[in-house]
């Protein structure tokens, strides 16, 4: 599988799920913003996990430096 997210954006991407699981579950953000919010921190979990950002496909955005097939960037198919 192609890989198009780094090391770095992961992390900012498991902090921002963690910061927006700690909002929820403080009840900072409640009602419509809060489920949002949380459908996004699994969004962002998911993403991070298998490490493919399906809307940088079309902006040619890879943060994954790593060479070979991992690292293959998504638009040299």
């Amino acid at each position: 599988m192609i890989t198009n997210i780094g090391k770095t954006d992961k992390l900012l991407r498991l902090i921002a799920v963690i910061t927006i699981a700690i909002l929820y579950s403080t009840k900072v953000v409640t009602g419509t913003l809060g489920t949002v919010l949380m459908v996004l921190a699994g969004i962002l979990l998911l993403t991070s996990f298998v490490r493919f950002c399906p809307l940088y496909l079309p902006f040619g955005i890879r943060t994954n430096k790593n060479k070979g097939k991992e690292g293959e960037s998504c638009c040299t198919r």
